[in-house]
């Protein structure tokens, strides 16, 4: 730490840190446009000119470090001068209709122009006819609003899509893609970091106008569930109604980042497929009925048929959810029979094994059979941080059996047998002094070595905060990596697949591939399940947020609320709890799933507590226990990363802008 003055007042601040954050430290803010926090300054506004006694001129706050003893002034005449200067320039080239534009509120042009009592520019007007682009539903580019801080740009670079970029030179600079495309024509995955990173209205949520402005909006912090990520976000509501989506990581955070669907793909929640009563089959055909109707006769069922019912369950449930099923069917039910997706591509044990980290930490992370990916949406946040931190320094090392598009950022790409690569690596560590018990350098005596082997297992050995993120079949063998040195985890498919494993949702009698293929008297299905022909029972419950193809072929459906509709927790891959909230009122007459099995045990003669914050946090508590495992063939589980995801049904995006993506070309895959 190093003690300095701004402004006459005392800051302590983290040697290395920049001057703007250090004064955020002590609540006194300069006026910056093209800083984001977290990223290297780059002083393009010059608005955030400082003084520091004992030089001669004015210095760029969001590019200086502090020093011990420093005396900073942020706000001396010559320096407001030169800000007031800085904005009036800018102004001569931006619109100035303040008072319909979208971005009022939280515009920064605005905010500086009202603090400099600047109304309108001194300098002559200028418009350059930049044509907007606004053909796809999702992003809106304005040029003629832009103010060239280079954010958008920035960032897109840094989490590694590459898609913005300057052209021209002077005034008549822009920010394009390549060949000055429309964003459908690029590489775009609309995931909107860029609209998050604007400090003006030159990008916007396309379907903005006239949606309420910001100080109308209220503000809920959630989590989505739509994908394995479990990413933060802010939600932005007005009458009800959700208006926007944007990233709620903190800011300069790894993980500022949603994709597509986490930030536009909630306008599927009032989509056509949407279910908003129960529904029950007469004369071959679903047809509404009440609650008291469809849960009479799903009880009835229940009952007569105990030990023969199935439970199978998507892993993007959460946690309170997840208890409450697991009481339904082992307490009331009484069957053992109760599953969920995450034994399609895991076993739960890597889930409870995994560490707790933050890849922010990480000064190497290896990826063991992992591929994700932005353009694939195939846990595309995790793909964005780990571009992120190897532009922050970080090592990567990528361990696949095929080539992977992540693995161009990589220092280390090796293809081939994930197993024999790691025993391979293991080896080397061992040799380089890292303790091992007998069992495991037993294992891995009579391998052989190469030099790409040996510079891989080098890195590891230099780094000091080592992260191993690794696909669930290969965990074992990833874990006897990290008893040599750092931390493994095991990252699933599913948002909650962590906290499902760590609630107990474990099969002990048939699993879901067995409930599915072979024949199961009375079958309840839960959740958007990658399932869409009915298997072989007398009787099918679904119980889901939208008419699925299975939910069609369903003797009872269930409506259930969608995550944006619920309050509760989940665990996110790295081990974090985290909360959601009930950010609109459920459609029509859908609720909550444990709602729904809390009122179907009470139709059943049973009562199920609601499950409190305490029981979830003291089952979120286990201790892993890593012990070497042998190095096995991986276990094939029969479907690939990729091929459940493509699998998940998804005719919820109907009626959705998602559908636009699906329409051009662009991979749709949504877990819900």
């Amino acid at each position: 730490m190093v003690t300095l003055k701004i402004d006459g007042k005392e800051v302590q601040a983290s040697k290395g840190m920049n001057l703007i954050e250090a004064a955020e430290l002590g609540g006194i803010h300069i006026p910056n446009l093209c800083y984001l926090k977290g990223m290297k300054g780059i002083g393009a506004c010059r608005l955030c000119l400082v003084e520091v006694e004992g030089l001669k001129a004015p210095v760029i706050a969001c590019n200086t470090k502090v020093k011990e003893g420093m005396v900073v002034n942020t706000k001396t005449d010559e320096i407001q001068e030169i800000r007031k200067f800085v904005i009036d320039l800018i102004l001569s080239m931006h619109p100035l209709d303040c008072m319909t534009c979208t971005k009022a509120g939280i515009c920064n042009l605005q905010k500086y122009a009202y603090d400099f009592e600047l109304k309108e520019s001194s300098f002559t007007r200028k418009k350059l006819g930049y044509p907007t682009d606004e053909v796809n539903p999702f992003i809106k580019r304005d040029t003629e609003y832009c103010i060239l801080c280079g954010r958008c740009v920035r960032v897109c670079k840094e989490q590694g899509t590459n898609v913005l970029d300057f052209m021209g030179r002077g005034i008549e600079s822009k920010v394009v893609t390549a060949n000055d495309k429309p964003l459908q024509e690029s590489e775009c995955t609309f995931c909107g970091s860029c609209v998050d990173a604007c400090p003006v209205n030159a990008l916007l949520e396309s379907d903005r106008w006239r949606k309420g402005r910001e100080w109308e909006y209220e503000k809920v912090n959630s989590v989505c569930l739509l994908c394995g990520n479990g990413c933060d976000i802010t939600v932005s509501t007005k009458d009800g109604r959700i208006q926007k989506i944007s990233s709620g990581a903190s800011a300069g955070s790894a993980e500022k980042y949603i994709c597509a669907y986490g930030r536009f793909g909630f306008d599927c929640i009032e989509a056509e497929t949407r279910l908003t009563s129960p529904m029950k089959r007469i004369d071959g055909e679903l047809k509404e009925t009440t609650w008291e109707d469809a849960l009479s006769i799903v009880a009835d069922k229940l009952k007569k048929t105990g030990k023969g019912v199935g439970f199978i369950s998507v892993a993007g449930i959460m946690n309170e959810d997840t208890l409450t099923l697991k009481k339904l069917a082992k307490d009331v039910v009484k069957t053992k029979n109760i599953d969920t997706t995450m034994s399609l591509y895991a076993e739960s044990d890597s889930f409870l094994k995994s560490h707790k980290a933050n890849i922010d930490d990480a000064d190497l992370i290896m990826l063991v059979g992992l591929n994700p990916s932005q353009w694939e949406r195939v846990l595309p946040a995790l793909d964005a941080s780990v571009r992120k931190r190897v532009n922050r320094g970080a090592k990567l090392i990528v361990i696949n059996s095929s080539d992977t598009k992540i693995s161009e950022v990589s220092t280390g790409n090796l293809i081939g047998n994930e197993i024999s690569i790691l025993k391979r690596i293991a080896k080397v560590l061992i040799g380089k002094g890292l303790k091992a018990d007998k069992s495991l350098s037993s294992s891995v005596k009579d391998v052989g070595i190469t030099e790409a082997i040996e510079k891989a297992a080098t890195l590891i050995a230099d780094a000091k905060e080592p992260l191993i993120l690794s696909a669930p079949s290969l965990f074992d063998a990833s874990a006897n990596i990290a008893l040599l040195k750092g931390k493994v985890i095991s990252v699933g498919l599913e948002s909650n697949a962590r906290g499902v494993a760590l609630m107990g949702l474990t099969t002990e009698g048939k699993t879901y591939k067995e409930m599915v293929s072979d024949r199961t008297r009375v079958l309840y299905a839960i959740g958007e399940i990658p399932l869409n022909k009915r298997p072989d029972t007398d009787f099918l419950i679904v119980q889901t947020s939208h008419l699925t193809e299975l939910a069609r072929q369903a003797d009872i459906v269930l409506p259930s609320a969608t995550f944006l509709e619920s309050t509760g927790t989940m665990i996110d891959y790295l081990g974090r709890l985290k909360y959601l909230l009930e950010v609109i009122q459920p459609q029509g007459e859908s609720r909550s799933h444990r709602d729904i099995f809390i009122n179907l045990a009470k139709v059943m003669g049973t009562t199920i507590k609601r499950p409190a914050e305490a029981e979830v946090k003291k089952a979120a508590r286990k201790k892993n226990k890593l012990s070497f495992t042998p190095f096995a063939k991986k276990e094939e589980l029969g479907i690939s990363p990729n091929e459940f995801i493509e699998s998940i049904n998804a005719s919820m995006i109907n009626g959705s802008r998602l559908l636009w993506l699906k329409e051009t070309g662009k991979a749709v895959q949504v877990v819900c």
